[in-house]
Order: C-alpha cells, then sequence, then structure tokens
C-alpha cells in the first residue's frame, strides 16, 4: 500500500490508507494523506472495506500479505459474497508461475475453468485486456518503467 499512497503523494493527489493494527506495524505509512487514514482493528472490516471499494485488484510478486489479498478477493468473488465483478490482474508470470500452478488446481478439480478465468496474467503494463474474463470493461493501465522491472 505504501507504493501507491506515495505516487498519489508525490503527484501531488490524495491518497487512503486502510491500516491495520499489527504488533510490528504500529502507525499508517507517511504518505496517507491525514483525512484519509482509516485504522481498523480487525483484518475482516478492513478487507471488507478493500473488497467493496474496489474495482480491480493488480497483484505483483510478493508474501504472504500479498497471498492473503489475493486469495481473500478470490473466495469472496468465487462464493458471490461480492455483488460486482472486480478485475484480478496477477502481474509477473515468471514469478507467479513458479509459486502457483493454477492448472494444476483446474486439474485437480480444486477450482474449475470458470473460477481459473476470473484471473488475468500480465508480464507488461501494456499487456493487460480492457476486457475481463467476466465482461466487458473500461480500464485504464498506466504504463510507467518502474513496472517494467517485474
Amino acid at each position: 500500500m505504501e507504493a501507491a499512497n506515495r505516487g498519489a503523494y508525490d503527484a501531488g493527489g490524495k491518497s487512503v490508507g486502510l491500516s491495520i493494527e499489527l504488533p510490528h506495524e504500529q502507525f499508517a505509512n507517511p504518505y496517507i494523506s491525514p483525512e484519509l487514514s482509516f485504522n481498523f482493528k480487525y483484518f475482516f472490516m478492513r478487507k471488507l472495506w478493500f473488497a467493496q471499494l474496489a474495482k480491480a485488484l493488480i497483484v505483483f510478486p510478493g508474501g504472504f500479505g500479498t497471498m492473503d489479498e489475493l486469495w481473500e478477493m478470490l473466495t469472496l468473488l468465487q462464493t458471490g459474497k461480492l455483488a460486482k465483478q472486480n478485475i484480478i490482474l496477477i502481474y509477473g508470470r515468471k514469478y507467479w508461475d513458479e509459486v502457483l500452478n493454477w492448472k494444476a488446481m483446474v486439474r485437480w478439480g480444486t477450482i474449475n475453468e470458470e473460477e481459473y478465468k476470473m484471473l488475468q496474467f500480465a508480464d507488461t503494463v501494456d499487456e493487460p485486456s480492457t476486457t475481463s474474463a467476466r465482461g466487458s470493461r473500461n480500464t485504464t493501465w498506466i504504463s510507467t518503467p518502474f513496472l517494467q522491472a517485474y
């Protein structure tokens, strides 16, 4: 979240922060607009706000926190708990194909083809389609040299 907040801050814009109380993170990052900084005690409420307000989830290579956000959004979409059909973009195929074998999940029957189609994959910022697997969306993807590093 800090990278997105910093980008907005550096560009002179306002930035929302949805923070969680954790033992090793006791404060919001310094790039959040003070009037838009929200602190949550419970993970569930933070996730609910993220999921309900989001139009897309773009997942970059990451660790447990990244996996948690990805799985939560996928589960909410899979179970119909989110009313809208959010775009899920998995960025950096080389990393993700080594970490997760999505097609094996389809072969083993733990997810079906329609669930697999909830995902879009990209290796460059120019690659994402403007149409999600679940229907048409008008989406603008911003191309930056920083993103090309992944």
